[in-house]
């Protein structure tokens, strides 16, 4: 609103005494010609003067003094509105639940519902970069596939080894789910969305859905007209009567579910118009539940840069610069108010804004050398590779995060020693965190891995070596410089020697089991 019209910055609201000053500078020019004939040649000096009574000539200092004056508003800070914190789009969080029931082997949509379903999660997944997700499944039990992370490889991995025969117990608890999804989103602390990928919901589950404290948007899976569903043998599931059994959406039932809970609904399509719908109610459902969360005024000053440059545009004209200089000259007696920050950008953007732009173009370095805030330039380093740097930055910082990032850090740099004690840091300023669960015991598993290889060696220290290779590049050996992803998978296959699907069949039975006792 109008109303809250103010300026950010008001001291620079002083500099509008200059171009005043500047017109007339211009206009009584005579009174300071003795004092440039100390230091002009008379016969250069008549040309560089604007001689009273020649509006014509008046005109550059008129369009400088305009374009002072729409500078010095713009670097004031003009604002009326306000806007969310800066980076809070890589904040918001994401729990896909996916129904595994039965019903999902149909076959209304190619190749599959169940298919379609994972081939959606790969594109909201590629809408997502940088931001953390879940993935909760479904049928008569509720199983925690992946916790919240921004490891889209885990996740897919995972996602696409989901199908219905994994499930325990047959059946629809959808109450279930979005009590776990709700309960991953209650822990992290950060405002988030469930995205609930299925083909009905039981009325059951309208009063789970009320009670839930994050918000929730509904995909249906499926079409009015239905299919007969794929058993795994390749046959058709049948009816009572002998027939192919035939299951439909029902499209009605879930706009009315959502018009109970308060949440958003629509039905898978054949393009991204989906995905492009997901992905705007992700961010307007976090834009509105942190409004009210340390939303800061948005600056509409660099608007004034546009007729600002326009004004300047006009000045170069010939004759016009020469005689230009003589008054940016002039100004240097009367200095503006000293700024907080070098540079034409830096008035404009902080060091953090401009940092997050070079980090948005994936200049990772650039961006590292720009940030302030060390957590932000820590994410840059790490993203370019540079992670004894980014080690460094995080090490500025004592908080759950950055021993978490250090963590991860130090994964990279091979010292497993080291990621487990910073991980054992994060998780004591902040129990029960998922991601860091996870993380200290892939970085406990690795480490025994190293001291049992080292042991090996240690028992037989006259076994010769395959092959003997040299460090010609400064004897400092090679930083580790391997994927915590491939890492996790190659050690996780390892040592269980089974698939994904198999993983989480065993998985879920063992939970289902300890559930029902």
């Amino acid at each position: 609103m109008m109303s809250d019209f103010h300026f950010l910055r008001p001291l620079w609201l002083i500099a509008l005494g200059v171009p005043p000053l500047v017109i007339w500078l211009a206009l009584h020019s005579s009174d300071f010609t003795d004092r440039w004939k100390r230091v002009v040649a008379p016969h250069l000096l008549k040309n560089l003067l604007i001689e009273p009574g020649q509006k014509k000539r008046n005109l550059p200092v008129f369009l400088l003094s305009g374009a002072l004056a729409l500078a010095t508003i713009g670097a004031a800070g003009p604002t009326w509105m306000r806007e969310p914190p800066p980076f809070v789009t890589d904040t918001a969080s994401l729990v896909l639940v996916v129904d595994l029931s039965t019903t999902m082997d149909a076959i209304d949509i190619s190749p599959s519902r169940i298919e379609r379903v994972k081939l959606k999660i790969h594109d909201i997944l590629a809408t997502r970069e940088g931001a953390r997700t879940a993935v909760v499944a479904y049928s008569g039990t509720s199983h925690l596939v992946v916790p919240l992370t921004d490891d889209v490889d885990l996740i897919q991995t995972y996602t696409d080894a989901l199908s219905t025969r994994i499930m325990p117990k047959p059946g629809k608890d959808t109450s279930a789910a979005l009590k776990m999804a709700d309960e991953l989103l209650v822990r992290d602390e950060v405002p988030g969305t469930i995205v609930l990928l299925t083909d009905g919901i039981e009325p059951a589950a309208i009063n789970a859905a009320k009670n839930i404290q994050s918000s929730l948007i509904i995909l249906g899976v499926g079409t009015r007209k239905g299919g007969v569903i794929r058993t795994p043998d390749g046959g058709f599931a049948n009816d009572l009567s002998g027939g192919h059994l035939n299951t439909k959406l029902d499209v009605d039932a879930l706009k009315d579910f959502a018009t109970q809970t308060q949440s958003d609904v629509a039905t898978i399509t054949e393009d991204d118009a989906d995905v492009k719908w997901v992905a705007e109610n992700i961010h307007t459902n976090f834009s509105r539940q942190t409004s009210n969360q340390g939303d800061r005024w948005h600056d509409v000053g660099w608007w004034f840069l546009i007729p600002c440059a326009t004004l300047l545009g006009l000045l170069f004209r010939k004759g016009w610069i020469v005689k230009l200089s003589v008054f940016l000259i002039t100004l240097q007696i009367f200095p503006a108010p000293p700024a907080s920050a070098n540079g034409f950008t830096d008035m404009w953007l902080t060091h953090d804004q401009q940092g997050r732009i070079a980090y948005d173009r994936k200049a990772y370095t650039e961006a590292a050398s720009l940030f302030d805030d060390p957590m932000w330039r820590g994410i840059a380093f790490y993203r370019a590779d540079n992670y004894q740097q980014a080690l460094e930055a995080f090490a500025a910082v004592d908080s759950p995060e950055s021993w978490y990032n250090q963590g991860n850090t130090l994964l990279h740099l091979a010292d497993f020693s080291g990621a487990v004690d910073a991980y054992n840091k994060a998780l004591k300023g902040r129990p029960n965190w998922p991601d860091a669960i996870a993380n200290l015991a892939i970085a406990q598993k690795l480490l025994k891995r190293q001291q049992d290889e080292e042991e090996e060696q240690q028992q037989d220290p006259n076994q010769k070596p395959d092959s003997i290779e040299f460090d010609d590049k400064g004897k400092k050996g090679k930083a580790g410089e391997v994927e915590v992803a491939e890492q996790t998978s190659e050690m996780w296959m390892n040592n269980i020697k089974v698939s994904p699907a198999d993983l989480l069949a065993r998985k879920f039975s063992l939970e289902a089991a300890r559930a029902s006792q």
